[in-house]
């Protein structure tokens, strides 16, 4: 998404893969870090390594929006894709590392943040592993639209669904939506 308003384009223009590089990038949307807490969300990425590997070895493949119910229901569990995420969520510094797990796995692993997991949570039904839940049904619900808009800004439809959010939750939805019309009538 190409919104110079928004730390989106910065984001993907990082190139990434290694865990400084997704760190900076995530950087990039929430913040700097003092030099500790670098060092935390870094040891949490190397921690979470092999839960997050499991996981995407788990997906084999698939895109968020495309794996089956269960991988996102406690009644699946354990080792479901939904756990791994709820095990980052978990973590103190969850907007650094799920921004750096998105940049590393922008397919399969949502970005989440403080003000996109007050949206969601009270969307929460029971047998859902966490909020990852509700994205999931969400992105199903709305697959034609979100194939749409993919198609149209080159974006995967989690990080399309993850933008929406985060601009509702922070009302900036309606600047961003001027931003775009704007930009689409130069």
């Amino acid at each position: 998404m190409d919104v110079p308003a928004f730390g989106w384009a910065r984001f993907d223009e990082l190139a990434g893969g290694s865990d400084d590089a997704d760190l900076l990038a995530a950087e990039g949307l929430h913040g700097r870090l003092d030099p500790s807490g670098w060092a935390r969300v870094a040891d949490a990425l190397a921690r979470l390594r092999p839960v997050v590997d499991a996981a995407v070895a788990r997906a084999a493949g698939r895109a968020f929006g495309d794996l089956p119910d269960d991988e996102l229901s406690v009644l699946g569990e354990p080792g479901t894709v939904g756990a791994a995420l709820r095990t980052v969520q978990h973590e103190p510094d969850f907007p650094h590392l799920t921004a750096a797990l998105h940049h590393r796995h922008p397919g399969l692993v949502p970005h989440v943040d403080r003000v996109t997991r007050l949206q969601l949570l009270p969307h929460v039904e029971e047998g859902d592993s966490d909020l990852h839940a509700v994205v999931h049904r969400e992105l199903r619900a709305n697959a034609a639209a979100f194939a749409e808009l993919s198609a149209a800004t080159g974006a995967t439809p989690l990080r399309l669904h993850d933008v929406l959010v985060w601009l509702s939750g922070s009302l900036r939805l309606t600047h961003a939506v001027a931003l775009g019309r704007g930009l689409a009538q130069s």
